[in-house]
């Protein structure tokens, strides 16, 4: 039996240059200049994770055995009780929560499983100044990928959907706290939009703990159909390198997407699953780090306002989006590799803008003092 394809592709992918690799001559600017690169243009975790996760980690005995694709009963309901505790989110960990092999291969591979389930839909909505891997999840689909305003606080723009867009939506990305910029979207008004048009909504809420403005935010918190929200551990617990997420919502959608994880072979590795145990039922090493990333924010809106940019502090998350002086971001890369050594992201890496850089606040709070002092002496 032969499958004929659904949704053929009209022209070969030519895969572009993948954007922080187009920073390397800059990062060899700044390591010659100063001996070492102060890199804030990607947001990896420098911090240690918890003891109680490195335990957990080295002393699973899980390693012989395939780990289950799903996620195994104590991480689902590890990540039920951590939804429950910061969001107040409440979540069947047996029927509405899968694992992910952290949360980016999700992003990028999940329109295209979806596409297998809705052929009828071929288009991927999200907004416009954003993490460049909803677009590539778009494109790898097969889909259009149809970018979506944001208005002046960076927040979706929901109003500026071409109804002919929302006619043929496959599904719409929102990321609260958002990625590049901060900004902290209407979660009621994205599912509500979601329900209207038959639209799968799927919020990647992988900064909530990190919310400056306001408290936690999860589209769960307006109801589960059709709507699914994606967390990780990267960024909270310091723990980028073990590759661990998750996904909760619509029971559907889950028993849909796992029974097709399945048969992908995407497993998150036991050992990884049992330290995610253990750090999602540890708060408090969180609480610190926001304190760290709170600290690092201030101390990158004086290195990057002593180097001409006008930035303000994000409504969440731990980057700073700063307009560049004569709206030209690669010039302030530059002004910034070259007179202090730090490597921040031009704004075109995360949409069709020119004009601003992303300052992920990573590096220590002892680097930034110093690369300020580098600007200003």
């Amino acid at each position: 039996m032969v499958s004929e394809p659904t949704h053929p592709y009209q022209t070969p992918y030519d895969p572009p240059p993948y954007p922080y690799d187009l920073l390397d001559e800059l990062r060899a600017v700044a390591q010659e200049r100063f001996g070492a690169v102060i890199d804030c243009s990607i947001g990896a975790p420098i911090d240690p994770p918890p003891a109680s996760v490195i335990d957990a980690l080295s002393s699973s005995n899980t390693e012989r055995g395939y780990p289950p694709s799903i996620g195994s009963l104590a991480f689902r309901e590890a990540a039920a009780r951590w939804m429950a505790r910061i969001a107040d989110v409440h979540v069947d960990p047996v029927t509405q929560i899968g694992a992910t092999v952290g949360t980016k291969e999700f992003v990028a591979g999940t329109p295209h499983y979806l596409r297998m389930r809705r052929p009828d839909r071929d288009t991927v909505l999200y907004p416009e100044v954003s993490y460049p891997s909803y677009e590539q999840g778009a494109i790898f689909s097969g889909c259009r990928a149809v970018a979506v305003p944001v208005d002046d606080q960076w927040r979706i723009d929901l109003t500026a959907i071409d109804p002919d867009d929302a006619a043929r939506a496959l599904c719409l990305w929102v990321n609260t706290p958002g990625n590049p910029a901060g900004g902290i979207d209407d979660l009621a008004a994205a599912a509500a939009f979601g329900r209207e048009h038959d639209v799968t909504v799927l919020s990647d809420e992988c900064y909530i703990e990190f919310t400056w403005e306001g408290a936690p935010q999860s589209i769960l918190q307006h109801g589960t159909d059709n709507v699914l929200a994606l967390h990780s551990l990267s960024k909270r617990s310091n723990l980028a390198g073990g590759r661990a997420g998750f996904y909760a919502g619509d029971t559907d959608l889950v028993q849909y997407l796992r029974e097709v994880r399945k048969h992908g072979g995407l497993m998150v590795p036991g050992p990884v699953q049992a330290a995610a145990v253990a750090a999602f039922d540890d708060q408090q090493h969180v609480d610190v780090q926001r304190e760290i990333y709170r600290e690092r924010l201030e101390l990158g809106l004086a290195l990057l306002r002593a180097a001409g940019a006008d930035v303000e502090l994000p409504g969440g998350g731990f980057y700073l989006w700063a307009a560049a002086p004569g709206g030209d971001a690669w010039a302030l890369a530059r002004t910034l590799a070259e007179r202090a050594g730090v490597i921040v992201s031009p704004s075109e890496f995360y949409g069709r803008r020119a004009d601003h850089v992303r300052f992920a606040a990573v590096q220590s709070s002892d680097d930034l003092r110093t690369a300020t002092e580098r600007l200003t002496a």
